[in-house]
């Protein structure tokens, strides 16, 4: 999964980079040339469509996307990992359905033609078929984290699933982004100590 996620990271860079070059080369254009490229605005749009779906990918497999945890902690272990569990059934089910509709919106503009109503006059099955790819990359991802959460509850392994599945805490949201600033060489290559930031703030008062 650590490909998986490196390629689909790169793919999303690589989508927006695209995108910044395309829009520097417009902006230099109209300004120096009084020339337009024209369709740099179409393009944002389908770099959104791609770069959010792909963004779906890495927020599963980050732990990232959004649960409401307030009690979750207070539970018993046992219900932790029934939550767990259902969370992901249902993220599952809703990306296979939203995959479902999807196919629908690419089926009617494959079936009417349909085209950008730009300059450029995109054909809008190319854009909505890496749009519609990226969905159901989404869909077959959730529905193997679900398989694999159901198969640990029916095993009974609930450490498993509350050490897999877990909506992510404070701590650990916080581990990472100082485990980020270490490997980026931090400011002046110094790490601050976890607490650094508390005594400096009351240094400052």
């Amino acid at each position: 999964m650590k490909r998986v996620q490196t390629l689909l990271a790169w793919a999303f860079g690589a989508v927006f980079v695209a995108l910044s070059i395309v829009v520097t080369v417009e902006t230099i254009s109209r300004k120096l040339f009084n020339y337009s490229i024209q369709g740099a605005d179409e393009l944002g749009g389908y770099a959104l469509a791609a770069g959010s779906v792909i963004a779906f990918s890495l927020a599963l497999m980050g732990r990232n996307h959004i649960r409401v945890d307030v009690f979750h902690e207070l539970f018993p272990k046992r219900l932790q990992a029934w939550l767990n569990v259902l969370s992901y059934v249902l993220l599952a089910a809703f990306a296979v359905l939203l995959a479902f509709v999807a196919f629908k919106v690419l089926a009617d503009t494959h079936a009417y033609r349909s085209t950008a109503p730009t300059p450029w006059q995109t054909p809008l099955i190319w854009p909505q078929s890496i749009w519609y790819a990226g969905l159901v990359v989404f869909a077959l991802l959730t529905v193997g984290y679900g398989m694999r959460a159901v198969w640990l509850l029916v095993r009974g392994d609930m450490n498993t699933i509350n050490h897999e599945f877990p909506p992510k805490s404070a701590k650990e949201e916080v581990k990472e982004e100082l485990d980020d600033f270490a490997q980026r060489g931090g400011a002046g290559g110094v790490m601050p100590a976890p607490g650094q930031f508390g005594s400096s703030a009351r240094e400052a008062a």
